[in-house]
């Protein structure tokens, strides 16, 4: 039989007063007694630093590229840990001698490099609240956080002071001084100054603290960091992390990964490029901090983002589908244009290896010496993450037959501090699925009857609930929305999920996005556009409709080549842009989507009756996106509205 990898720890209740049935209550099999708590002893994430500066002070901490006089970026240059470690001490003791005291907010502005980490450090070590501002959110979500978690410091990159300076006037209340990550201009100091704010150079503020200050005493319950996520509709949330729900889901991975793998130790390296804006990285860095690994930095640059890791060589890699998918497709054109002979042995090699690692062998008896991916790695990974949105099964499966690495699929929100399920990374019978809910937590399903899904039933699907130590205590000065999503102690995600036999939880759908049409048919839509995705045509989709309306319409970014390879054939010669206003074009995409959605099971009323192509990738700079890369839907509407009212009356015209 099976192995199962979860246990029951209370029975499912029928739906009564007018709430719906609840399935059972898991756990993990590794938190079958107790979930893991924090021990007495640690207080605040700034202990976690602490204890390894004592242990391995010399240890190399942070590392970014040295630009060489060619201005190309040449090998990695290290903070040790003992230097990181005075400089968040100092730029702790300069907040406090500017005013800046223990429950405070800072924010942080800028991408992943040593200056984030030591200011986060800085505020751990003064029990001072961090609020990360979004790279990604534009001018409007900066100055829209700063006022609403009343930042009063704020350390920014030195790029990225413009859009503080340009926000300035409508924030200042608020915002009192601004240190630059680098230098700042003469200018750009007057400037601040108008406004009642000092702004300073990076070096200029580490020269007002000192290494001899007392830190406060830190609790549990100080709030670590307040995190504003995105949000698919209105104003971002503010997502308030406790310390103790912070420390736990480190803790948690720490205990997962010491049970199943191997723990990291100073000998790994980390590769720093997932924002650390977001929960997942800042989570993955302390976890490193915690025991004495190596982080480094990426340029910032996508295009030289292979190379960053070909340098640095990591040993851990967290990545986001788009990335895995970017290398499954890289590595798969080079063996199809190695000619017959390669294209045969590599896929004789990945069949033998598969096949094995079906029958349930671990990765180092599998097939060890295939590793095609690994080396796209750098060549020393041994442990790669998956999260923010799902993984495609077959670029997991390929990821994990090619990469001679565990492969762990995980699933979380900000809400959750990261991931709260996380596939066990040599049990292959987990690919595509989430896995099971870390130690902190316990999950069970809720149904969703005007969905169709029954906690109760033989195969249990309903809305993901949690319960635990490493979720999140609320949203700031939002009581309504927290009162929405916790409900009876249980955090309401908003995912739909369904057990599996072997006790992972796979998510199939989204229970916000449903709507109706006009002859009351609902309809599921992100899980309709995950079934037209599969269709080789197109990179990316929209599918709208609403209640007024009996059919569905589409905007879809069409795979280029695709198009312009069919444009070829049918002698078509005008360029790409032209080709997405072409009727004929549109018709071939359209026909294509649909035969997809029929090899799919898709219902006649889920087929598209027209779609309008988009030769520009859906983007975050007109907000059609969030930062990870979720669909705004009320935005998209906005933006696409005269598309989608031309959409309507061609199609109801060629019924007529």
């Amino acid at each position: 039989m099976a192995e199962v990898y979860t246990v029951k720890v209370e029975e499912g209740r029928e739906a009564s007063n007018g709430k719906p049935s609840v399935g059972a209550v898991y756990r993990c099999i590794y938190a079958k007694d107790s979930l893991l708590q924090v021990p007495p002893q640690l207080h605040s994430p700034w202990d976690f630093f602490r204890d390894s500066v004592k242990r391995n002070p010399n240890c190399r901490m942070l590392g970014r590229r040295q630009k060489t006089e060619s201005k190309e970026a040449g090998p990695y240059a290290w903070l040790t840990y003992q230097e990181v470690y005075d400089a968040s001490i100092q730029m702790g003791s300069a907040m406090r001698s500017l005013g800046v005291n223990p429950g405070d907010r800072c924010g942080i502005y800028g991408s992943n490099c040593p200056e984030w980490i030591i200011a986060m450090e800085a505020c751990n070590s003064h029990a001072v609240t961090y609020v990360p501002l979004y790279d990604t959110l534009g001018p409007n979500a900066v100055e829209f956080i700063i006022n609403h978690a009343e930042v009063s410091i704020a350390f920014v990159q030195e790029n990225k002071i413009p859009s503080i300076l340009s926000c300035l006037e409508r924030c200042c209340s608020n915002l009192k001084t601004i240190v630059s990550f680098g230098s700042v201009s003469s200018t750009q100091k007057k400037e601040a100054e108008k406004f009642g704010t000092c702004c300073l150079t990076w070096g200029e503020f580490l020269h007002l603290g000192s290494l001899d200050c007392d830190l406060p005493s830190k609790k549990k319950t100080d709030i670590c960091t307040i995190m504003y996520t995105s949000g698919t509709t209105g104003d971002p949330k503010g997502v308030v992390i406790k310390n103790e729900a912070f420390m736990a889901e480190v803790l948690s991975i720490d205990q997962i990964i010491s049970l199943t793998d191997r723990v990291a130790t100073e000998e790994d390296v980390y590769f720093s490029f997932l924002p650390l804006a977001h929960v997942y990285d800042q989570i993955m860095e302390t976890y490193c901090i915690h025991k004495n690994s190596s982080i480094g930095f990426w340029q910032g640059d996508v295009r030289f983002l292979l190379e960053d890791i070909q340098t640095l060589k990591p040993t851990i890699f967290c990545g986001v589908p788009r990335v895995f998918d970017r290398i499954y497709a890289g590595i798969n054109n080079k063996v199809s244009s190695g000619g017959a002979l390669q294209s045969a042995l590599f896929h004789y090699a990945y069949n033998y290896k598969l096949r094995n690692l079906e029958k349930g062998l671990p990765q180092h008896k599998a097939a060890p010496l295939f590793d095609k991916t690994k080396q796209a790695l750098g060549g020393r990974v041994r442990i790669l993450l998956s999260g923010a949105a799902p993984l495609p099964r077959h670029v997991e499966e390929f990821m994990r037959v090619t990469s001679g690495s565990t492969l762990s699929q995980g699933y979380g929100l900000t809400e959750s501090c990261a991931g709260c399920f996380t596939a066990i990374g040599d049990v292959y019978s987990m690919t595509g699925t989430v896995g099971i809910p870390m130690t902190t937590i316990e999950a069970r399903l809720e149904s969703v009857p005007e969905m169709g899904y029954d906690a109760l039933s033989g195969v249990p699907r309903g809305e993901i609930c949690l319960r635990g130590v490493s979720l999140f205590s609320g949203y700031h000065k939002r009581q309504d929305l927290t009162h929405e999503v916790m409900v009876d102690g249980w955090f309401h995600t908003g995912d739909i999920g369904e057990w599996q036999p072997n006790g992972a939880m796979k998510i199939i759908d989204r229970k916000k996005n449903i709507f109706k049409l006009s002859q009351g048919e609902y309809i599921a839509v992100e899980s309709i556009e995950n079934k037209y995705l599969q269709c080789p045509l197109i990179t990316s989709i929209w599918v709208y409709g609403n209640s007024f309306e009996s059919f569905l319409v589409a905007v879809v970014v069409p795979e280029r080549k695709a198009l312009e390879d069919w444009a070829l054939e049918h002698n078509l010669t005008a360029d790409y842009k032209s080709l997405c206003d072409n009727l004929k074009a549109r018709k071939y995409i359209l026909d294509n989507l649909n035969s997809t959605a029929q090899k799919h099971q898709l219902r006649g009323f889920e087929l598209l009756k027209a779609v309008h192509l988009e030769p520009i990738p859906f983007d975050m700079e007109r907000d059609l996106i969030t930062p990870t890369f979720k669909l705004k839907r009320p935005q998209l509407l906005k933006y696409y509205k005269n598309h989608i009212e031309e959409l309507y009356k061609e199609a109801k015209g060629t019924k007529a």
